[in-house]
């Protein structure tokens, strides 16, 4: 293999980086994509539902996490191969041109199930692509000590991404209808590109043989090296154990909980809320210090205490005590979620970190929700309160895991 070094250095990797221009360039450009995939799924939802029947809405929602789960390790491969860089913005670019052509497509005619499918899976498909290449983007925009405090900001713009996001879509749908939401998210998306091409980013060595090697070996020599890693294998393990016991119970089993209770949406909203307030909270405390010591063992003992919270959830007396359960959950969940992704950016090598990315967007992305069918299923037969501890149990695992494995617990931030 010959390669060509060339170094691109951030500008200003000494200033903190809420305070460096390229950082909030690219911190810009995210929350600006993140927002126009707010719009996105509001405008998609709504136009299935006046398009087709519940079921066939359901469906269209559903097919784009297919080829997002089955393609997600090869986008990790195409991230390294190419660069995130080139990924993200033409990624970006694809996605915005899709949604914009069906925007056009709506306001010339009325919306079909089959046109919003097919966008639907052109999505899926991008972001299969665009996912690995976004988490491998960090460590090249900022140096390793920064790293800590960009998950803190990228954190904080996924918040306000989320908070901001699916009130306009449905303002937008509700004066200009689905085509003109599908333009907005499509004009949001669009404003991430400029932004992208204007960041300075370090680059690494060119692999001139790259293009000659089979994919599917790139993407062994990947997963090769995550299971030598060892901080990374037992830290994506945790990281899968603790999404896979969250999952059921903060999305459908919030639901049912809520139901049973006699909340109602109202309470079930404060709730959500409340679990928004604490990863908030995690997010602007890495923001504002930059680093925290202990990293690995803090991280485990971060799903500990969430894992506890997520069971003891369920026997909240009122929702005014789930609320301040939920903001316990957000909090400690927020700040390992936090931590996890900052010990990925930082212990893996750069030239892996899509691949990396990848796996660890999978087994979030792609093996978590497949608990929340199964929590369904499991509060019909033993109601809600064994579930979630049982849940809490599995998530708890991943804190286990955190503490146990030495190289893991003793895992450090650099500074």
């Amino acid at each position: 293999m010959t390669a060509t070094v060339i170094r691109s250095a951030p500008a200003d990797t000494d200033r903190p980086a809420h305070r460096d221009g390229n950082v909030l360039r690219w911190l810009g450009a995210y929350t600006s994509s993140m927002i126009g995939d707010n719009v996105y799924y509001l405008a998609l939802s709504w136009a299935a539902v006046q398009a087709g029947t519940p079921s066939q809405a359901g469906l269209v929602m559903a097919v784009s996490a297919v080829p997002r789960a089955l393609l997600m390790l090869g986008g990790g491969v195409v991230a390294d191969r190419f660069g995130p860089r080139k990924v993200v913005i033409g990624s970006d670019a694809v996605r915005c041109a899709a949604v914009l052509a069906v925007a056009a497509l709506l306001f010339a005619a009325g919306p079909g199930l089959w046109l919003l499918a097919l966008l639907a899976v052109v999505f899926g498909t991008v972001d299969a692509v665009f996912m690995p290449a976004v988490g491998a983007l960090p460590v090249r925009v900022t140096s390793h000590g920064q790293l800590a405090r960009v998950q803190g900001m990228r954190g904080l713009a996924s918040r306000f991404a989320n908070v901001v996001g699916a009130p306009l879509g449905g303002l937008t749908v509700a004066l200009g209808g689905s085509a003109t939401a599908f333009g907005l998210a499509g004009v949001l998306i669009a404003v991430s590109v400029p932004l992208l091409i204007s960041v300075r980013m370090r680059e690494l060595p060119i692999d001139d043989k790259a293009a000659e090697r089979p994919a599917r070996r790139d993407l062994r020599d990947g997963l090769g090296y995550i299971r030598r890693h060892r901080v990374l294998a037992p830290l994506i393990a945790a990281i899968a154990l603790g999404d896979f016991g969250f999952a059921g119970p903060l999305n459908v089993g919030l639901t049912l909980l809520a139901d049973q209770r006699g909340w109602g949406a109202a309470g079930m909203g404060w709730v959500v809320a409340g679990f928004g307030t604490g990863a908030g909270a995690a997010a602007l405390l890495l923001t504002v210090r930059g680093h925290l010591p202990h990293a690995g063992r803090l991280a485990g003992v971060a799903i500990l205490g969430g894992s506890v919270a997520i069971g003891a959830l369920a026997y909240a007396p009122s929702a005014a005590a789930a609320v301040g359960v939920a903001l316990l959950v957000g909090l400690l969940a927020g700040l390992s979620g936090a931590l996890c992704g900052a010990l990925l950016q930082t212990h893996a090598d750069p030239a892996y970190l899509g691949r990396v990315t990848a796996v660890a967007g999978l087994v979030s992305l792609g093996l978590a929700p497949l608990s929340m069918p199964v929590a369904a299923a499991a509060i019909g037969w033993w109601g809600t309160g064994p579930v979630f501890v049982a849940s809490a149990a599995v998530c708890g695992l991943g804190g286990v895991l955190a503490l146990c494995v030495r190289d893991l617990r003793r895992a450090e931030l650099p500074r």
